[in-house]
């Protein structure tokens, strides 16, 4: 998973192409390496063209504002169109969940 500055992630937030995945952590967070463990997993059931990228929340002030961002680990998901906000997500209890939260939105 690439990580990405804020300017680069806000950037591609805005920019309408390809469905995006933002794994949103912190480094101290044992929550945060579960999740992103669960993320290796459901990246491999998902379609190659999906870019899922990571940002630590604490480079991110301005992201978190923007988008309200309540608690980490979290997942903002933005469709293909990005016609809205992305969809954030916080409730990553299985990959089963995790991969069809993501179908649900990048579909």
């Amino acid at each position: 998973m690439k990580a990405m500055n804020e300017v680069e992630l806000l950037e591609a937030l805005k920019s309408s192409g390809e469905p995006l995945v933002v794994f949103l952590h912190t480094p101290l967070c044992g929550t945060c390496k579960a999740a992103e463990r669960m993320l290796e997993v459901a990246s491999h059931l998902l379609p190659a063209e999906l870019q899922m990228v990571g940002g630590n929340v604490n480079m991110l002030p301005n992201l978190v504002q923007q988008y309200r961002i309540t608690s980490v680990p979290a997942l903002l998901v933005a469709s293909a169109e990005r016609e809205n906000d992305p969809n954030v997500y916080y409730s990553m209890v299985s990959v089963e969940r995790v991969l069809e939260y993501i179908r649900s939105v990048i579909s």
